[in-house]
């Protein structure tokens, strides 16, 4: 049995190199290995925070001179947009070039299949050194296009320690790519010295939470952990320089998804899906330069490999826009979509966003959309848990408690940036909810996407946030079917949106 076993798992590996070579490289035989001239790649990625919560985006308390600084000598992205709000769908996103349901990894917790190929593989494929470090999310299959994948081990409370050894550790006669993944800022918040705390009281608090003290602190310790990232981001930096590479390195900040208060993380809202994205590349980007082009997180993967030297990958759902570094002001996309599955609790939201209005579908509006578990144990949550008792919450803090939510949304972005106000129901209005209500029903055909009759339930108490009593143990939540699953949307190459 062991034998057949793994006579199996070889046949596999050697079917999937097979179509990765096939698909990828096609006839571009002098492809096969990396240039001298092809330039390192260094990815930093956050956990859980928002677009705007850096100095480069307009914080007024943010600590973040490092990651200022790379914005300052590259460029700045104004409408990047993740295709979900959820650690590990995104990042299963951001690797695969694919939508979470046609990822295979559409819910929080679940690996990203051994049929779908990692970007960096293909990098690793033409000589490209592979290295991992800080959070992964995206499973075991995913890690064989790492050459070395260190996880959290020895990252300290940020998983960010270990990022420059790796860039000492690396073979210095092959290009590079990391990805180098902080937990910072994850909850439970974890304070050292190497983050700074602003002053609570100098912090413009959302007008969806309350504005007290203790989620002024709250607030405060979130900064703390951006911080740090931020530090640890400015010693990677160091290390380039110091090895004489820093000026042939891209270097890409970006985050996984909206901070972790109530009504950001997990939520379709530009507070949810917005993230911030800078990308550095000495010779090729003019420093300074901002982009109000509307990307999406399944564009990374195809831009990437494109700055590598690598033809098209066809199942990519997104396209290069590395045009962007040399016309930014050009359009590149006119719609971007992002989805909203099981995160602790059951889900299905579907967004199609342009520069000018946001629609959301929710097929689940008899349940409230509080956000994460983790978030509905905050100070931030219970100081609304306290308002709502006293009957004093504002328009935008009721939403999370929100119980039938409307099943369409439209906002108009300009008149209304945090999405407050829903003018589904505005006659003046109907024809434009038609329309991008016709680009949801578009995309979704086209990526076969599906809401399954059983989804994912609840593992927490939507109130308190505590794991449900029937559920063992964190994580060990009976699943449901996932969308995608069975209509074929592992295989849907469709690239909607331009």
């Amino acid at each position: 049995t062991m034998g057949i076993s793994n006579s199996n798992i070889i046949f596999r590996h050697l079917f999937l190199t097979l179509e990765l070579t096939i698909l990828v490289l096609g006839s571009a035989s002098s492809m096969l290995q990396a240039q001298p001239d092809q330039p390192n790649i260094v990815f930093i990625i956050a956990d859980d925070v928002g677009w705007n919560d850096l100095g480069c985006y307009g914080s007024e308390v943010a600590h973040t001179p490092n990651i200022d600084k790379i914005a300052a000598e590259g460029m700045r992205f104004t409408n990047a947009f993740l295709t979900a709000s959820s650690c590990s769908p995104s990042r299963c996103s951001m690797i695969s070039g694919r939508y979470p349901h046609n990822s295979g990894a559409a819910e929080l917790h679940t690996p990203l299949p051994e049929s779908q190929i990692p970007f960096p593989l293909l990098l690793k494929d033409i000589g490209y050194y592979t290295v991992q470090a800080g959070k992964t999310h995206f499973g075991e299959a995913a890690l064989r296009c790492f050459d070395h994948a260190y996880g959290q081990k020895d990252g300290g409370v940020g998983a960010e320690e270990r990022w420059v050894q790796c860039l000492e550790e690396r073979p210095k006669n092959q290009p590079f790519f990391a990805w180098f993944a902080a937990i910072d800022a994850h909850r439970d918040w974890q304070i050292d010295g190497y983050g700074v705390t602003p002053d609570p009281d100098k912090i413009e608090v959302p007008p969806f939470l309350s504005d007290d003290q203790r989620t002024r602190e709250d607030l405060a310790s979130y900064h703390h952990e951006i911080s740090r990232w931020d530090y640890y981001t400015g010693a990677v930096v160091q290390e380039l320089e110091r090895q004489g590479v820093a000026d042939n390195t891209v270097i890409i900040v970006t985050s996984d998804n909206g901070m972790p208060f109530p009504r950001a993380k997990t939520r379709v809202y530009d507070s949810g899906m917005q993230a911030p994205l800078i990308v550095k590349w000495p010779g090729q980007i003019q420093g300074g330069h901002i982009c109000e082009s509307l990307v999406s997180a399944v564009d990374l993967a195809p831009t990437i490999i494109d700055m590598a030297g690598l033809p098209p990958y066809a199942p990519f759902q997104g396209k290069s826009f590395r045009a962007l570094f040399t016309n930014p002001d050009q359009e590149f996309r006119k719609l971007v979509y992002s989805e909203h599955n099981w995160h602790d609790f059951e889900a299905h939201e579907r967004m199609v966003r342009s520069k000018r209005y946001l629609y959301v579908r929710n097929h689940r509006p008899n349940l409230p959309n509080g956000g994460p578990a983790d978030s509905k144990r905050s100070d931030s949550q219970k100081m609304l848990d306290s308002l709502r008792q006293r009957g004093q919450l504002s328009a935008a803090q009721v939403d999370i408690f929100m119980s039938p939510r409307p099943r369409e949304e439209l906002f108009d972005v300009r008149q209304d940036p945090l999405q407050i106000i829903n003018l589904a129901s505005k006659p003046e209005l109907h024809d434009t909810l038609v329309e991008y209500r016709m680009h949801l029903q578009k995309w979704t055909a086209e990526t076969k996407d599906n809401v399954p009759e059983q989804l994912t339930p609840d593992g927490f108490d939507r109130s308190s946030g505590d794991l449900l009593p029937h559920v063992p143990a964190f994580n060990q939540v009976g699943r449901g079917e996932m969308p995608g699953e069975k209509t074929g949307a592992l295989k849907v190459h469709a690239k909607p949106g331009f």
